[in-house]
């Protein structure tokens, strides 16, 4: 067993991972209450004001944070209140997805990045998509192949596929990466010229990311390496030749995010309930932005 505490290593970035500044002031500091229960600093680029982990665990040991079975993006868990809801959240939103991909009609071939267990390339082959998917995680990905019988492999194959997609997905993945740019270059290199980069990801400037500030679980450090705002992600992505097409709300994630936060704070989940709901509304009305986002971004020809 690895005993974080123990064994932890981290490293320290000198240079912002999306623009290459070395200036950084202080953002916060957040406790990972998922698994190591150790303190992380998030600082921001005074450049493109990205904020980002810093320090952040080294590679090779970063896959020992999500080892909990709280953690149940990577698992099937069914334990708790929590797991029942997310999973009844996860099918609402897979249907949400699939109106995305029909909504900008690029195309049927579709790459998805951090497949986790599959449910998302399982859902778009059912209504005529040929997806493939690449998952880190080899719990996940053996979950994905043997039981929602996709066409997956390990993502260290990413960067030697010989072909190109009408659409690479990412679904709350993009914050998770090591070597930022060196893997949207290779990202960018599967994509079909016109065609469409899609990435949800948590926006740390929504209502209930101002509210819960250090015990917001959008934070979810350390796995959560990079603290995006429509601003950062969209200044990434245009210095890859990737213009914003839309940008759709995930308005059940105000609520998730909401009890998880309550959660860590030991606060309840009526609490958690109205706060969601505040985040939406206030989205709404545009005083703050969406707790999470889809950002679609379309590949110049």
């Amino acid at each position: 067993m690895f005993h974080v505490k123990q064994a932890a290593q981290f490293i320290t970035d000198s240079t912002c991972p999306s623009c290459g500044g070395n200036t950084f002031t202080p953002h916060l500091s957040a406790v990972d209450n998922t698994y190591s229960k150790l303190e992380f600093k998030l600082v921001k680029c005074t450049t493109c004001d990205l904020v980002f982990t810093n320090p952040r665990p080294v590679e090779n040991e970063n896959g020992n944070y999500y080892k909990s079975a709280d953690y149940i993006s990577h698992t099937n868990s069914t334990k708790g209140i929590i797991g029942i809801l997310y999973r009844w959240v996860r099918n609402i939103n897979l249907k949400r997805k699939v109106k995305v991909l029909q909504k900008h009609n690029s195309g049927k071939e579709v790459l998805d990045i951090g497949c986790g267990t599959g449910y998302f390339p399982k859902a778009i082959n059912a209504v005529g998509y040929k997806a493939v998917g690449v998952e880190p995680d080899p719990d996940a990905l053996k979950f994905a192949v043997e039981n929602n019988k996709i066409e997956a492999y390990p993502l260290d194959k990413l960067a030697i596929f010989n072909r190109q997609f009408d659409t690479v997905t990412m679904w709350h993945v993009l914050e998770h990466v090591y070597h930022l740019r060196d893997q949207l270059e290779t990202i960018k290199g599967l994509i079909k010229p016109g065609g469409l980069f899609v990435i949800a990801l948590p926006n740390y400037k929504s209502f209930d990311g101002t509210h819960y500030k250090e015990a917001w679980a959008g934070y979810d450090v350390p796995r959560h390496l990079y603290h995006f705002e429509e601003k950062t992600v969209k200044g990434l992505l245009n210095s890859f030749g990737f213009e914003l097409a839309d940008v759709l709300p995930m308005k059940f994630d105000a609520y998730y995010v909401s009890m998880l936060s309550e959660k860590h704070k030991g606060g309840s989940m009526l609490t958690a309930f109205f706060k969601g709901r505040k985040s939406n509304a206030m989205a709404r009305k545009k005083m703050h932005p969406w707790s999470s986002q889809i950002y679609v971004f379309k590949k110049a020809h």
